[in-house]
C-alpha cells in the first residue's frame, strides 16, 4: 500500500485509533482532496480487512485451535467496535463535504456513496455490542460442525469423507453412510437449534432497534440490494417451483428407472444409476491442483496463472480433515491482492467442480487488483457468484484433464447436469426459509420444523421415499452453514446460476468472444450496477418466471 497507513498493529485499538482521528481531523477543500482522503481510509480499511481476514482463516482451517479462536474473537470483540464506530464517524464527514456532489457524478463513487449512505441510516451505536457478539456465535457453527466425525469399516472419517460413500454402487453401503452421516447431525441438533435461536433473536433486535420491522429488511438494506425486492424472490420461488422443480421430478423418475428400485431413497442421488464405480478424477490435493492447473490452462492460460500465483503463496487449503470448519471459500486479501482458497476436499467430482468455482472467486479478485478503492472490489454475491458459477460451465470442454475416458467424461457431464437442475430448487428452499425465519421471530422449534418441511417438500423431488425418515428430513436445513454465518447469502446463487447458464450458451456459440466479456465483466469490480456488470458479460440481469424458463431450456440441452 502507499504511505498513509505504515506498520500498523492490526491487534491493537490503541495502534488504529491515531489513523481515524488523522482522517476525522483532516480538512477536505478541494474534489481531489476528498479522492485522497477516501484513498487513505480505503488503505485503513483494508489493512483491517486483510488482518481480519488471516484470522478468519487460521480459525477455519482448525477450529480446535484455541489461540488462533482467541486471536479472531479478541479482533471481533477489541478492533471491530472500535472500528465500527470510526466508520460511522468518517461516513458523516464525508456527507458533510460540498464536493461529495461532485463525486457522485462517478459512476464507480456513485454506488460506493450510496452503500456509505446505507451505512449512515443503519448505524445505531447501541448495536455495535449486538453485532459483535453475533460476528463471534456465528464461528461456533463451524466449531460444532467441523468435529463431526462417523466411524465406517473401522476408520473415522470426516462427514466430507463419509459422504464419498454416497457414491459407492452397493446400496447398502450408501445407506449405511447416509444414515450414520444423519444421525451425527441429530446429535448436535439441539445445540445448533439453540445457537440458531440466539442468532435469530440478536439479529432481530439489530433489525428492531435500527427501525425495520425485521430482519429480513434490515439485511436487505444492509446488502445495498439496491437492483431487486424481498417480493421478487418471493416470485423467484413460484417460477422455480412451477418450472424447475418438474426438471428434478423427471431426474428422480429418470433414476429411478435405471437403478430399478422399486422407491428412490435420499441416498441414491449421489451414486451412478447404472452401477458404476465412482468417478476419481484426482488421486490428492497435488494432483487436484496440476490436473485443475491443466484445465485452467486449456480454458484461459490466465486462469492457470492465477491459481499457480495461489499455489507458490501458500493460499491453497484443499483437503478435508477432522476439526476443519465445513464448506469452501475464496477469501479476499485487499492488501495483498491475492486470496486464499479454502475447501474440504476428499477425492470425487464435486471436489474438482468446488476448486473450479472458488478459482472464478480467485480470478475474479485479481482482475480487480488495480482498482484504486478496497471498495470498488467489494462485489454484490449476484456478481460474485456469477464469476464463481460461470468457471465451472465455461472449464467443461477440459475436464479430460480430469477423467481422459470419453465414458468417464460422459458421466461426469451428466452430474453436472443433475448438479444445477438440483441447485435452482435448493436454493429457493434455503432463502424461502429464511425469508420464514426472519419474518416469524417468535417461532418455536416446532414451528421451524414444520415450515422447513413445508418448504423441503414444496421444493425437492416428488418420488424420493422418506418413510422412516422424517427426523433426517425434518433437520436437513442444520447442514447449510449459511443460514447460521452468511444470512440470506443464498439466493444470489440461484440468480448467478441463470447468468452462468446464458454465458455458458455464448461460450459455445463464440468462446474468445465470451471470454473477453465474461473477463470484461470482472474487471469492473463493483463499479457499475449489477444489471451493467451482467450486461458487460453479454447477459441479462433478469430472474423473472419468463427468463427462467428460458433458461431452463439450456440445461436441457446440455
Amino acid at each position: 500500500m502507499a504511505q498513509f497507513v505504515d506498520n500498523i498493529d492490526t491487534r491493537s485499538a490503541e495502534s488504529i485509533i491515531p489513523y481515524y482521528e488523522d482522517l476525522l481531523r483532516r480538512p477536505i477543500e478541494s474534489l481531489e482532496a476528498l479522492k485522497r482522503w477516501f484513498s487513505d481510509r480505503n488503505e485503513l480499511e483494508a489493512q483491517l480487512a486483510e488482518a481480519m481476514g488471516w484470522l478468519y482463516i487460521r480459525y477455519t482451517c482448525n477450529t480446535a485451535d484455541q489461540e488462533a479462536k482467541q486471536a479472531f474473537e479478541q479482533f471481533v470483540e477489541e478492533i471491530q467496535p472500535v472500528s465500527l464506530q470510526y466508520t460511522q464517524k468518517l461516513n458523516r464527514k464525508a456527507f458533510e463535504s460540498p464536493f461529495i456532489n461532485r463525486l457522485k457524478e462517478e459512476p464507480a463513487y456513485d454506488i460506493y456513496i450510496r452503500r456509505l449512505r446505507k451505512q449512515i441510516d443503519l448505524f445505531q451505536e447501541k448495536n455495535i455490542p449486538l453485532i459483535t457478539r453475533v460476528q463471534v456465535l456465528q464461528q461456533e457453527y463451524g466449531k460444532i460442525a467441523g468435529s463431526m466425525t462417523v466411524h465406517i469399516d473401522g476408520k473415522e472419517l470426516t462427514l466430507q469423507q463419509a459422504q464419498d460413500l454416497l457414491f459407492d454402487p452397493n446400496r447398502n453401503k450408501r445407506e449405511e453412510a447416509y444414515v450414520k452421516i444423519a444421525e451425527r447431525r441429530l446429535k448436535d441438533r439441539k445445540e445448533l437449534d439453540e445457537l440458531l435461536d440466539e442468532l435469530l433473536a440478536l439479529r432481530h433486535q439489530i433489525a428492531t432497534q435500527a427501525g425495520y420491522a425485521n430482519y429480513r429488511d434490515y439485511i436487505w438494506d444492509e446488502l445495498c440490494r439496491f437492483d431487486y425486492t424481498p417480493g421478487d424472490c418471493l416470485q423467484f420461488h413460484e417460477a422455480v417451483a412451477r418450472h424447475a422443480v418438474p426438471l428434478l421430478d423427471a431426474l428422480a423418475a429418470e433414476r429411478q428407472q435405471q437403478m430399478g428400485v422399486s422407491k428412490l431413497k435420499p441416498w441414491d442421488w449421489k451414486a451412478d444409476p447404472l452401477g458404476r464405480p465412482p468417478l476419481h478424477p484426482f488421486s490428492d490435493e497435488k494432483d487436484l491442483i496440476e490436473k485443475t492447473k491443466a484445465c485452467l490452462e486449456q480454458t484461459h492460460p490466465f486462469f492457470a496463472e492465477c491459481l499457480e500465483r495461489l499455489r507458490e503463496a501458500g493460499h491453497l487449503d484443499l483437503s478435508s480433515r477432522k476439526n476443519k470448519a465445513p464448506g469452501g471459500y475464496n477469501y479476499p486479501l485487499p492488501v495483498s491482492n491475492l486470496p486464499f482458497i479454502f475447501m474440504n476436499a476428499s477425492g470425487n467430482l464435486r471436489d474438482v467442480t468446488t476448486l473450479l468455482h472458488e478459482m472464478g472467486h480467485a480470478v475474479h479478485s485479481i482482475l480487480m487488483a488495480d482498482l484504486p478503492l478496497a471498495a470498488f472490489k467489494e462485489v454484490p454475491s449476484e456478481v460474485a457468484e456469477l464469476a464463481s458459477m460461470s468457471m465451472e460451465l465455461i472449464t467443461m470442454p477440459a475436464w479430460d484433464v480430469y477423467l481422459p475416458q470419453k465414458e468417464d467424461l460422459e458421466r461426469a457431464y451428466a452430474f453436472q447436469k443433475q448438479e444445477i437442475i438440483e441447485t435452482l430448487p435448493w436454493v429457493a428452499c434455503i432463502d424461502a426459509f429464511q425469508h420464514w425465519l426472519y419474518t416469524h421471530p417468535k417461532h418455536n422449534h416446532e414451528q421451524r420444523r414444520k415450515a422447513w418441511h413445508d418448504i423441503y417438500t414444496r421444493f425437492h423431488d416428488h418420488l424420493t421415499d422418506w418413510h422412516d425418515l422424517e427426523e433426517y428430513h425434518d433437520y436437513f436445513w442444520q447442514k447449510q452453514l449459511h443460514i447460521y454465518e452468511v444470512p440470506f447469502y443464498y439466493i444470489e446463487y440461484g440468480i448467478a446460476q441463470l447468468g452462468a447458464l446464458a454465458l455458458w450458451k455464448n461460450y459455445q456459440a463464440d468462446r474468445k468472444r465470451a471470454l473477453q466479456d465474461y473477463m470484461s465483466a470482472l474487471k469492473l469490480g463493483y463499479t457499475r450496477s449489477i444489471a451493467d456488470i451482467y450486461a458487460t458479460a453479454g447477459i441479462r440481469f433478469d430472474f423473472s418466471e419468463a427468463y427462467i424458463r428460458q433458461v431452463l431450456e439450456v440445461v436441457q440441452d446440455m
